[in-house]
């Protein structure tokens, strides 16, 4: 093993693994250089390599405390390892602080323990010994310790095993929708979906007996570069997409119609606009951008100039001191984003401003805070009209007594251009990219351009990026999904100027994450569901179950190595079964081969052969899908959809949903876009504009969504195969 190996090793980068083919993929020996740069390690020299390494392997030596510390909960006894010099005194006095800001001292005494082990480094002896902790109550709590004029620190974790359930939310089966925002067409709606039509969508659906809406990840993108519009690149986890705003709702513009708003909105060229904007097909993100926040400015300026101290000013400036920093600081980043753009259009994100800029602590950036503080105020505004009217949905679905109410979507990274990289520069690795090894359904591999966190400073920070992450969108949620959900496990890293199929592994600290979301869950009473698709190693699933996460079942995927299709009752109960997800065809695209011709017609196949045997293959799927149907009764074979030519119907949208609603499975989502019939499919990974990701709305306005004939039959079958109340 030479030196490079080595450190690549201590860091937890995998040497190899084995692809969804049954081969094993040895790691590229660039890419691990290129990576390990990327992470800050010096490797200009072998002193410096071996300096690395030497740091790594003296680390648990010369720290008296671990950085993080995950306790479980369900011990009454916890065991910290201590690692102490000779030279230490016999008695040892440390410091507990709990949660809620009470210290505790503690007290361990040398004399009296046996050390675990030792080590010598630099002439000095070091032991380790076992510190003992009692009834520690939930929660995130520190310890810490002096030291020879040396202040050790750990993070204290008490969390327990397992998450909250969906048995805990409901006792039945239940079933919902799952909705991309942004496709929903409304009367109302300035040409994209937004938190009045989820509102609208809620009151519909819980009418038939839904349990949850499930929802594409929220997170705010960029507000000054509104093309950027993948809702799985956004620039922070932790906050909204303010294009999700109604305006129409927000107080001043709906009640007292403020006059300069309302004289923008009046204005003959702005509803020539708007017009334009609803009766297009596809979203024109930059053209509503350009209409809502004209608008949204005037009301602000309205609300922050009034006299008086009215309710939703007051309720505004709550907002701000409740949020306190980590708002202002998303607010300038947005301000400063916008301020670059407005001098260079290209100036997509912190890496393009001059270097001063580049760090959230700068002089440069506290002189900007003080000369732009009204236009900073501005951009907190819209995160508290999209967090008062996100929080509205939620509560209206409690009203409603969904059982579960909002489902969100955790993105699994975020835009290395962004504000959660540009505010935390320490917990990611600039460079890199998360993606995802060549598989059946991407033989190329995927780099998905997200910039991923370094799991060492993930646990220096005591795993605060991650909480931060969970409880902003849980706030809101009855349910969370997690995306991709292995890399918290092991993540497949794609280095500076590699392809993607030359990614490298590296390990998470999965058991101490597990640990960290399901004390979120409980907190929050959110269940949790792990998206865990794709090349997933032995025992992941049972490892997910033990700690209370539901698997994500895809009817597509769901299959014997014959290729038939499971029998329902084999899924399991602790799981979310779907027929399709947003980087997978609709039901109708399917049947009818439109996602085969995508692939052929972006060329995403490595040889023409392949492509012949998935076309052929579409034929026994389909043959196996209807015998499935036939097996279960879900089908009236006299209706069945036509084979050759492939023609997907309403017959078999709903028989699959069926299907599905017979599985173990707890809970059941059911595409907007397979309820509608719809052909196109949301999302191809590995394109941007080659297809219209993220562009499609539905065929069918809210207002006529529950009369649909498909939606009205699917939802009495659905109601009636497993009801939420019995």
């Amino acid at each position: 093993m030479n030196l490079i190996e080595k450190l690549a090793e201590l860091v937890g980068f995998h040497p190899s693994y084995n692809n969804c083919f049954g081969e094993t993929v040895y790691a590229d020996e660039e890419a691990r250089h290129a990576l390990l740069v990327a992470m800050g390690y010096d490797l200009k020299n072998e002193q410096s390599i071996e300096q690395h390494i030497q740091q790594l392997e003296q680390a648990k030596w010369l720290t008296a405390l671990p950085s993080v510390f995950v306790a479980k909960h369900e011990l009454t006894t916890q065991e910290i390892i201590l690692s102490l010099p000779d030279t230490a005194p016999s008695t040892i006095a440390l410091t507990l602080t709990l949660e809620d800001g009470s210290e505790l001292p503690v007290s361990f005494d040398k004399t009296h323990a046996s050390p675990l082990a030792q080590e010598t480094i630099n002439g000095v002896n070091y032991q380790q010994f076992a510190l003992e902790l009692h009834d520690l109550p939930l929660g995130y709590h520190s310890l810490s310790l002096k030291l020879a004029e040396q202040q050790f620190y750990c993070h204290l974790i008490c969390a327990p095993k397992d998450c909250f359930s969906p048995q805990e939310a409901s006792k039945h089966k239940t079933w919902g929708y799952a909705a991309q925002l942004y496709s929903l067409k409304s009367a109302n709606n300035w040409g994209m979906g937004d938190f009045g039509d989820l509102r609208s969508l809620t009151k519909t659906a819980a009418a038939q007996g839904a349990s949850t809406i499930g929802l594409n990840p929220l997170h705010p993108l960029y507000q000054n570069n509104p093309a950027h519009r993948s809702p799985y690149s956004p620039t922070s986890r932790c906050y909204l997409n303010t294009m999700y705003i109604d305006v129409t709702a927000v107080d001043n513009f709906a009640s007292s119609k403020q006059a300069q708003a309302q004289a923008i909105y009046d204005a003959a060229q702005f509803q020539q606009q708007l017009a334009a904007l609803k009766a297009s097909d596809h979203i024109d993100y930059v053209g509503v951008a350009e209409l809502k926040y004209s608008i949204l400015e005037a009301l602000h300026q309205d609300l922050v100039s009034s006299d008086k101290k009215t309710p939703s000013l007051l309720a505004f400036e709550t907002y701000k001191q409740t949020q306190g920093e980590p708002l202002a600081l998303l607010a300038t980043f947005d301000a400063l984003y916008e301020h670059f753009r407005a001098q260079d259009a290209y100036a997509y994100g912190w890496t393009a401003w001059p270097q001063d800029y580049q760090t959230p602590d700068s002089q440069a950036v506290n002189d900007f805070r003080q000369t732009h503080s009204a236009r900073i105020d501005y951009f907190m505004y819209l995160q508290w009209l999209a967090h008062q009217q996100l929080q509205g949905v939620s509560e209206l679905a409690k009203q409603e007594n969904m059982p579960i109410g909002l489902y969100l979507d955790l993105a699994v990274g975020c835009d290395g251009s962004g504000f959660d990289v540009w505010s935390n520069r320490d917990a990611y690795v600039v460079g890199a990219a998360v993606g995802a090894p060549p598989d059946a359904m991407n033989t190329l591999g995927q780099d998905w351009g997200l910039t991923p966190i370094n799991p060492v400073q993930l646990q220096k920070q005591g795993y605060k990026p991650l909480v931060d992450a969970l409880r902003s969108n849980m706030q809101y949620a009855g349910a969370l999904r997690i995306d991709h959900i292995l890399g918290l496990m092991r993540q497949y890293w794609v280095a500076p100027g590699k392809a993607a199929h030359e990614g490298v592994y590296i390990s998470f600290p999965f058991k101490d994450i597990l640990r960290v979301i399901a004390l979120e869950s409980r907190r929050n009473q959110c269940v949790v569901i792990g998206e865990d698709l794709g090349t997933v190693p032995d025992g992941f699933s049972e490892i997910m179950a033990d700690a209370g996460l539901l698997s994500y079942k895809v009817l597509f995927f769901e299959k014997w190595e014959s290729g038939l299709f499971m029998r329902p009752e084999l899924y399991p109960a602790q799981s979310m079964v779907t027929v399709s997800t947003h980087d997978l065809p609709t039901l109708t695209g399917w049947w009818n081969g439109r996602d085969l011709s995508w692939r052929q017609q972006l060329d995403l196949y490595p040889n023409e052969q392949m492509g012949i045997d998935d076309r052929n293959g579409r034929v026994a799927e389909r043959e196996n899908l209807l015998a499935a149907l036939q097996d279960m009764n879900t089908i009236n074979m006299e209706n069945a959809p036509s084979s050759c030519p492939a023609k997907a119907n309403k017959e078999l949208a709903i028989a699959v949903q069926k299907f599905l609603a017979y599985a173990n499975s707890h809970l059941q989502l059911v595409p907007l876009e397979d309820a509608l019939c719809v052909t196109e499919q949301v999302n191809i990974p590995g394109t941007i504009d080659e297809h219209p990701n993220w562009l499609q709305k539905l065929p069918v306005a809210l207002e006529d969504f529950a009369t649909t004939d498909s939606v009205a039959t699917m939802a009495a079958m659905l109601n009636d195969v497993r009801p939420h109340q019995q």
